[in-house]
């Protein structure tokens, strides 16, 4: 396989001939279940059809900074695989920008950890995706590929929309507010966000340090589920038990609110256990504290860099002078309470250990300019514990995510809870 820069000119030159192709190609990979049931010889040609696959839409798309696929370092179950990586992660030989004009050129020296794991594992790193700048609130160029019209989100953009777009089986991405699971909601594809700490952040770009998660996106909580296993994490074995529904709802677009309430409604029908949970006041302070540890914890992070170039760092440079404006009391006073939040949760998962909510507050906002509300997602994410988006049946319109959430470290329980409902929900 020749490496090669993906570029606007090879791209538009490119397409055509994709075109072509395409009509005599063999059956395409998508899922990751696909890759895994495939040979060597058919996950190699997988390969090529997602490059094709990416000279095709990319152009209208935009959601890759850079394709230049890099070898595995090993080998293992993802062997053969191809993924893409978020750009504020960093990746030896390939772009590695922060998707700031400020960083244009930059490449990277290093592979970050999960990189360096996902290639020794056999995977073939494609390129990087695009983000936000500095994951934060500056759009990226990247289209929802349900909508072009559409943002597919933020700050994951990149790797959200090429899942959905079938250039890649996995991507990868962060979250410190909502950046996986708002874009997975509106580009309707499964994004996870695991625990707080339990995958090694070396090699990403900081935010902030008590918030920052890595995290996935793949097409089904199946192929995230087999991910899981196959990044050498236990599954566990599905068990019957409540899942709560938070009553009152919290307040979302009307949208969402329906599709919520008929998925409840389904998973009713199929004896799935539902108890109600008096959370939305507490996730809406939640919110609020999460804003304030994010600002405090990233604008002193981000100090020196703004020191150097000042307003060229676009809404990092807003953010950096409202984040050292809150005071230590006031950052203290919203740890205290994310802490207290979180012994309050872990009792409520005693009795229902799974709990549903909206994965975004709508569907995907028209334009680009907005890459959406976060404060569905930035609760779990001030809480460190595992959540993901999962598609919900949507009769026509944008797609819209149900979100699950489990206490922190039962990750391999959320995903197999995942798979259930995704099943009830859409009949399979």
């Amino acid at each position: 396989m020749e490496p090669f820069t993906l570029d606007r000119r090879t791209l538009l030159l490119g397409s055509i001939a994709a075109s072509i192709r395409a009509a005599a190609a063999p059956a395409r990979l998508e899922t990751l279940s696909d890759w895994l049931r495939a040979d060597s010889k058919a996950r190699e040609a997988g390969v090529q059809s997602c490059l094709e696959r990416i000279r095709a839409m990319d152009p209208s798309i935009q959601a890759w900074v850079q394709v230049l696929p890099q070898k595995p370092t090993g080998s293992g179950k993802l062997s053969g695989i191809p993924f893409g990586a978020k750009d504020i992660i960093e990746t030896r030989g390939l772009a590695t920008e922060y998707g700031s004009p400020v960083y244009k050129g930059r490449i990277g020296t290093v592979d970050a950890a999960i990189v360096q794991d996902l290639r020794g594992r056999g995977a073939i790193l494609l390129g990087k995706t695009h983000t936000t700048a500095f994951a934060m609130r500056d759009p990226a160029p990247t289209r929802n590929p349900r909508n072009l019209d559409h943002t597919p989100g933020g700050s994951s953009s990149g790797s959200a929309a090429a899942v959905a777009a079938g250039m890649v089986p996995i991507a990868i991405g962060t979250q410190t507010t909502g950046s996986v699971l708002r874009p997975a909601s509106y580009s309707g594809v499964t994004g996870f966000k695991a625990s707080y700490g339990l995958l090694s952040l070396g090699g990403v770009l900081q935010y902030a340090k008590s918030l920052d998660t890595l995290g996935f996106f793949t097409h089904t909580p199946a192929d995230m589920l087999l991910l899981w296993d196959a990044l050498g994490h236990p599954t566990g074995r599905e068990e019957d038990f409540a899942v709560g529904v938070p009553e009152p709802m919290p307040e979302v677009e009307p949208e969402m609110s329906a599709a919520f309430k008929n998925a409840v409604s389904s998973l009713r029908k199929a004896k799935v256990s539902t108890r109600p949970v008096d959370i939305s006041s507490m996730l809406t302070k939640l919110a609020d504290a999460q804003h304030t540890i994010s600002f405090y914890e990233a604008a002193r992070f981000h100090q020196q860099r703004f020191n150097q170039y000042g307003d060229r760092l676009g809404y990092l440079a807003t953010l950096v002078r409202e984040g050292l404006q809150i005071s230590e009391a006031h950052y203290d006073e919203a740890t205290r309470f994310v802490a207290a939040s979180r012994l309050r949760l872990t009792e409520m998962y005693k009795a229902t250990p799974v709990i549903l909510v909206p994965a975004a507050t709508g569907p995907a906002p028209l334009g680009l300019t907005y890459t959406g509300d976060g404060r569905m997602n930035s609760p779990w994410s001030a809480l460190g514990t595992p959540a993901i988006s999962i598609p919900m049946p949507v009769s026509d319109g944008l797609p819209l995510g149900l979100q699950l959430t489990a206490d922190h470290g039962e990750d391999a329980r959320l995903l197999r809870t995942s798979v259930r409902l995704h099943r009830i929900l859409h009949g399979k």
